[in-house]
């Protein structure tokens, strides 16, 4: 195998614990795996942690988190999930410390074009050239990602630290004094090897608690975060960072990557247990234990981010020469009750924050169900080649909501769209709270709905102030022509009104065209909902919504 990297650029209250049920291996093919170590969670747990893990605890000013990790997770200990999970148990238990932002020059001033221009040499790719299905590529500090990242591997159960060294870098043109120290890593890509071909870019993980991944002949594109905190909140969002990563050695054979990261934040610390599954679906599954310092009120699992900036369902940027720019174009959702809904993104004029109440779903994800290269004609970014990321709980998530930011933007470099799931209770200061989930990077998620989809949204001016839209379902029963013309259009709007609504059904496409026009009135806001329905009042499709503004 050859080596080609590329440097990553994708920038005391009661206590209460929250338990998923362990992984079913049997579902789905899911190799067997255990959930975060649940050891000594106990009343004292933050006491006895710490003097277990720091000898000598009473000198508590001074320890610092990374000799917390060197102590409980460090170069040459026994890697033990539990013991990392007491390390964040100690940390959270502590006032929080930033990252020590000591970036030297030149890497303290690099552009983009400087930044991508630093390459791995093959000899800094960890388990280059040993068959073992993965390579890790070390990623670079600097441009966006000025954060210190300590990366470990664990090599037969014991843990070594991946030191950083200048001489497994090219700089390219950058002048690079021979004297720098140890300046760590911002995070790391994985690939995917065999003896048949060169190296697949599978994941990368860099910049907060963002991580990517696509699956076989995909582009990246949208953005996974392992937890959010206060998004759109007026109190400012809050980023969460990973400390330190513990990547197991693989196991040739398995097509399995096991991760562990320590993260931490002003309001809470937690670790994390990721299995990567890559392949013609990458599957991602991502199991999370917190340790809050404060009340977490605003905390979001299964946090995707991705870029809308205009198509056919939201055209206010008619100067572009594309007819389309997205990496995702709408939200997909399995509720509670079975029903599955589909809410087109838009780049409205001022920021939009939508709310999906549920009590026990089952699935959402940011989808791209444009495939097609002709309606982006973009030969650089290749749209309809990012993944569609679909997420589903593991164990129960109780009562809560899917919420979906929609953020104003002029840019496409501008991850403009947030959705996420936010528990109804708050998490409390204190407490212990785990939640899991998994995740389908993928063209199409692996549970889509029996029925008819819808294919297309556009929107455009009507008469006076009204405007005028075309939703287009496609789904095998709209292929019937003599069933299709029983179906019926279930079209309401809250406020406003809908007129001169039109079913035009196109059977050698399977497909039916919606049209009709809203009328407003006086209000600025409105919220549409469409269904298609047999004559029997049965769904014969999923569920439009769609917001519109000026």
């Amino acid at each position: 195998m050859t080596w080609s990297g590329i440097a990553g650029l994708d920038a005391a209250p009661q206590e209460r614990i929250v338990t998923a049920p362990p992984f079913d291996p049997e579902r789905r093919g899911d190799a067997a795996g255990p959930l975060l170590s649940r050891r000594a969670v106990v009343a004292s747990a933050g006491a006895a942690a710490a003097a277990a893990i720091v000898p000598g605890a009473a000198f508590a000013q001074a320890i610092t988190p990374a000799v917390i990790i060197q102590t409980a997770a460090g170069e040459g200990v026994k890697f033990d999930t539990g013991a990392l999970a007491d390390a964040a148990r100690v940390i959270s238990r502590r006032p929080f410390a930033p990252q020590a932002q000591d970036l030297p020059a030149p890497f303290n001033n690099l552009n983009y074009e400087q930044y991508v221009g630093i390459r791995a040499q093959p000899n800094a790719v960890l388990w280059n050239g040993e068959n073992r299905g993965f390579a890790v590529e070390p990623l670079h500090r600097g441009f966006a990602f000025s954060n210190p990242v300590a990366l470990f591997a664990v090599e037969d159960g014991t843990i070594r630290r991946i030191a950083y060294d200048r001489s497994r870098f090219d700089f390219g043109r950058l002048q690079v004094p021979a004297t720098i120290g140890d300046i760590g890593f911002s995070g790391f890509r994985v690939f995917t090897t065999s003896a048949e071909g060169p190296p697949r870019e599978a994941a990368i993980f860099q910049g907060a608690t963002f991580f990517r991944a696509l699956a076989a002949g995909q582009n990246l594109g949208c953005m996974a975060r392992t937890l959010t905190l206060k998004p759109a909140d007026p109190r400012g969002e809050e980023f969460p960072f990973f400390r330190a990563f513990w990547i197991e050695r693989p196991i040739p054979g398995t097509g399995a990557l096991i991760l562990h990261g320590l993260f931490d934040s002003e309001s809470v610390t937690g670790v994390a247990r990721f299995t990567l599954r890559p392949g013609d679906m990458t599957i991602v599954d991502v199991e999370v234990h917190l340790f809050p310092r404060v009340a977490l009120d605003h905390v979001g699992m299964g946090g995707v981010t991705s870029t809308y900036l205009f198509g056919p369902q939201s055209r206010r940027m008619t100067g572009d020469i594309r007819p389309a720019v997205h990496e995702s174009d709408g939200l997909q959702m399995l509720n509670g009750a079975g029903e599955w809904v589909w809410r087109p993104l838009i780049n409205h004029e001022s920021l939009q924050i939508s709310v999906f109440a549920d009590q026990a779903l089952k699935g959402f994800g940011l989808l791209q169900r444009t495939r097609d290269y002709g309606a982006f004609q973009d030969d650089d970014q290749r749209f309809e080649l990012r993944p569609s990321l679909w997420i589903e709980p593991l164990g129960e998530w109780g009562p809560g909501a899917v919420n979906l930011i929609e953020i104003p933007s002029d840019s496409e470099v501008n991850d403009n769209i947030v959705t996420y799931w936010r528990p109804r209770n708050p998490v409390a200061a204190g407490s212990e709270f785990m939640f899991a989930l998994r995740q389908y990077w993928c063209w199409t998620p692996p549970e889509r709905p029996q029925l008819a989809t819808v294919a297309s949204t556009r929107t455009g001016n009507g008469p006076g102030n009204r405007r005028r839209f075309f939703v287009d379902f496609t789904g095998e029963a709209l292929g019937d022509a003599e069933f299709v013309k029983t179906v019926r259009a279930s079209l309401g709007t809250r406020p406003g009104t809908v007129a001169n609504v039109r079913l035009s059904p196109y059977p050698a496409r399977k497909v039916l065209r919606v049209a009709f026009e809203l009328d407003p009135g006086s209000d600025n806001l409105a919220e549409l909902r469409l269904l298609l329905e047999a004559a029997d009042g049965k769904a014969v499709s999923e569920t439009w919504l769609y917001r519109w503004t000026p």
